[in-house]
Formats: C-alpha cells, structure tokens, sequence
C-alpha cells in the first residue's frame, strides 16, 4: 500500500525511567496524533495517509510493540490508535540499547506492507547507548537503507536513573543518534513540555516544514564527540559496584 511516510515511534522504557514517566510519554504521543494539526499533516500528503507502529524498547532485544503497524488517514483512525496507547500501561525493561531499537525499526520498516519515499525512526530516550552493538554502526546500517532518523531526547531528572544522566544528552543525540536529510533532534527539558515537542516533531516529519532553529537542533559539523560515552559511564558504575 502507498502511503506518505511509514513512522516508526520507538520509545526508550529502559529502568532509568519511572512508571509516570512511561504514562506520560503514551499520553504525550496519543494526545499528539489525535490534535489538529497533525490530522491536517497527514490529509495534505499526496495520498492523505501514513503507517505509524509505536514500539517500546530497553536492551538489545528487548523490544515491545505497543501497536502494530496501522494505517492513519482520518481523525477517527487517530483515536482508535490513541485509545490502544493507553489502554493500559506496562513495567520498565533493562538496560538502555539505543542500536538495538535502530536494528529492530530497521527491520520492521523493510518487512511491513507499505511504500513511501519517506521511511522514519523516531527515537526518544533519557540516556546514551550503554548495551549492544556501538550505536554508530547501527545508525549507518539504517542511513544506508535511505531511512531517516529524528531524536526526542528526555533531558529531565527523573527517578533512579540519574546517575546514566548526559547533561548534554541533545549533542549526543545530534551527534550519534539522527541521520539522514533534514534529521533534528528536539530535546525536552520538562515533562510537561513533551506532548508539545512530540506534536511539533509529528508535524515536520509529515509536512515535511523546515524546523524552527530556535526549537530545533540539526545536525552540523561539530567537534568529535565520543559516542561511546554510555558503555563507558556503564563500565565505570558497575566498577563501583563489584567488591
């Protein structure tokens, strides 16, 4: 079937996150793609429609689809997938896989039913890649494949997993994380900013706007930056662990 863009939403449940969190981010992407301005996205796209899965994942295999691949062209198409979101809500997983999440998008965006020209991977999360294969190599795997990679990073201070926490987690995003044309990263600072954060980025992809650099990052050539920071800050807490 052809639609305007397949959307793979895959959302960070790691342990670091707190239950309210992970409510907050089903309720967030639900109010999202039921609001006006993303039902006004998607009905002025060439064929009036997109497929949107929402996956949540932690370790490298540890991947859970919250809904399966769906086909949204109608307001009423929007409820019906909104009202699955939060039909009830499940327990955090381990560990935080950033690659992992990009390996199992990957895959599914190849093995669902639809074609577009625009195939994204939405990728939110509070914490760098700390498990699995280097997030790199996975991020090039999936630029290869032509697909497009946006980056919501979770900047708040939450729950047990501050000591994973990057103050400047937006860079790593920026830096190691999104990829392809007019990728961008919107961080959120406040919970209470991200069903706002998640409207605006549902926007662009679909209408295919420029972002506003003031809200927006994108990627720009930048000093390096070491994108295996996560496995390290990893090695070094669980140092501090062993006797």
């Amino acid at each position: 079937m052809d639609v305007d863009a397949e959307l793979f939403l895959a959302v960070d449940v790691s342990r670091s996150m707190t239950a309210r969190e992970l409510e907050i981010q089903r309720r967030g992407y639900a109010e999202a793609l039921v609001s006006d301005d993303v039902i006004t996205a998607i009905r002025r796209g060439l064929h009036g429609k997109i497929a949107v899965t929402y996956v949540e994942w932690s370790g490298p295999q540890m991947q859970r689809v919250i809904v399966d691949w769906t086909v949204l062209a109608t307001a009423e198409d929007a409820r019906t997938f909104a009202l699955k979101l939060t039909s009830q809500f499940n327990e955090a997983m381990r560990r935080t896989s950033i690659s992992g999440a990009m390996d199992y998008a990957s895959r599914s965006l190849d093995d669902n039913s639809f074609v577009s020209n625009r195939r994204i991977i939405d990728i939110s999360g509070d914490g760098p890649n700390n498990v699995g294969r280097p997030v790199l190599e996975a991020r090039a795997a999936a630029l290869a494949k032509g697909i497009v990679i946006n980056g919501l990073p979770l900047m708040t201070r939450e729950g047990i997993g501050h000591r994973w926490h990057l103050e400047n987690l937006d860079e790593y995003y920026r830096h190691c994380v999104i990829g392809g044309p007019s990728a961008f990263v919107i961080p959120v600072l406040r919970w209470e900013e991200f069903p706002a954060a998640v409207r605006q980025k549902l926007v662009l992809e679909l209408a295919g706007s420029m972002p506003d650099p003031t809200r927006v990052m994108r990627i720009k050539a930048a000093p390096a930056y070491d994108c295996l920071i996560g496995e390290k800050l990893w090695q070094r807490i669980r140092q501090q662990w062993q006797p």
